[in-house]
């Protein structure tokens, strides 16, 4: 079968604010959180599913879905406050970080040029692609650079040649001291609220109701399992490498940033400009995935066309963009928009999460694909999970 949408949702979630979070782990508690990504990959693939299986059977996105079922008018008026918020202004605020992101990797790999031109060529590239409107387009540049990524990161760890038997010793679940933020971080940046949005609207519009859903749903199972177990095993090689290179050592403040400098002791040269390479790839795919994202939950929720060719998506979509571009090039500091996007989408993940639980059980809705009952107490477990994420989130935002 063809890979495609799947790999969307991992080159959204493997961005800098991944690499720097799996880095930070590493370094920190070397091995022993790995059990947290095995968890948080599982989790993924489950309501990933969901949303992608809503958009196939349905040919709504989610976004659309909340706005066409919620009946009550504040409730209404309250989930598309959300969604816009912690989505379509979260979108604008983390596009900073990504065409940042992109842009020090660039500045690693080609040191002679002057530093001030890769931002805004990143985001006139983004723009371009973004513009033409043009799904196969999109995709196909996002699946070269999540098969770079992979060759890159994947690469880097067997240049790191950490022990297998300390590898495998940390899929077993244990909490190191002061390692709870960490955790909560690592699968915080595993499960997105967007990508929920994101997924769901790429196969809603490839929705076609005399294809055979049955087969369309089993082939979209498979794409979404083996690509988000491919972005598990990507934040897998970063967190082991940054493990052999940084744990027990006094490394300093380890980010996405200078990783590929502080590697270069331990691997060489070429494994700080291959780490680099992958920084510029995880920034760019994320750049274009994040306003994506936006222009889906944005436009569905105000009942505009979620074609990516419409003009107000793709205008919804360079306006995110553009937002980022100006706060990277300018140095500006949107911690105060990220603040209050975190805020958002600390109240919209569990909010979102159980109501898309319930949206794939109505049968009125679904027909015969609706959630089995296995699948129902599997997800139980996750939604707990979600539910003390965001509440940890608010209350870390708020003392």
């Amino acid at each position: 079968m063809r890979l495609g949408p799947g790999l969307l949702v991992t080159a959204a979630f493997i961005g800098p604010g991944t690499i720097t979070t799996a880095s930070v782990a590493g370094a920190n508690f070397g091995f022993a959180l790995i059990w947290t990504l095995l968890f948080s990959v599982i989790a993924t693939i489950l309501l990933q599913s969901m949303a992608a299986r809503l958009g196939v059977t349905t040919g709504q996105d989610l976004a659309t879905a909340l706005r066409t079922t919620i009946k009550t008018p504040v409730f209404k008026l309250l989930a598309a406050f959300l969604v816009i918020s912690a989505i379509g202004i979260g979108s604008a605020a983390y596009e900073a970080g990504n065409l940042s992101g992109a842009s020090l990797g660039l500045q690693e790999i080609l040191p002679s040029f002057n530093p001030l031109i890769w931002t805004p060529l990143i985001a006139i590239l983004s723009a371009v692609l973004l513009y033409t409107g043009k799904h196969k387009v999109i995709e196909g540049a996002l699946i070269v650079l999540v098969v770079l990524m992979s060759l890159v990161f994947i690469s880097t760890l067997i240049m790191a040649a950490p022990p297998l038997t300390l590898v495998l010793k940390g899929f077993i679940p244990s909490l190191p001291e002061n390692s709870i933020t960490t955790v909560l971080a690592l699968i915080g940046t595993t499960i997105v609220p967007y990508n929920l949005f994101l997924h769901s609207g790429v196969l809603a519009q490839k929705h076609d109701k005399n294809k055979d859903i049955e087969k369309v749903i089993k082939e979209t199972n498979v794409d979404t399992s083996i690509s988000i177990t491919l972005g598990g095993i990507i934040t897998l090689a970063i967190l082991s490498t940054a493990s052999v290179a940084f744990y027990g050592t006094d490394a300093g403040k380890i980010s996405a940033a200078n990783m590929a400098v502080q590697l270069e002791p331990l691997l060489g040269g070429m494994a700080h400009y291959f780490f680099a390479i992958g920084l510029c790839a995880a920034g760019l795919t994320s750049a274009i995935t994040a306003p994506l994202a936006g222009a889906y939950a944005v436009c569905g929720m105000l009942g505009w066309s979620t074609k990516m060719s419409h003009t107000r998506f793709k205008g919804v979509a360079i306006i995110i963009l553009a937002f980022g571009a100006v706060v990277a090039s300018l140095g500006l500091d949107p911690v105060a928009v990220i603040i209050f996007a975190q805020a958002a989408n600390g109240l919209l993940l569990p909010i979102v999460t159980c109501y898309l639980v319930w949206l794939v059980n109505q049968k009125s809705i679904m027909g015969e694909y609706t959630n089995s009952v296995f699948v129902n107490v599997v997800v139980f477990p996750v939604l707990l999970l979600i539910f003390s994420l965001s509440i940890y989130k608010l209350f870390s935002l708020i003392f």
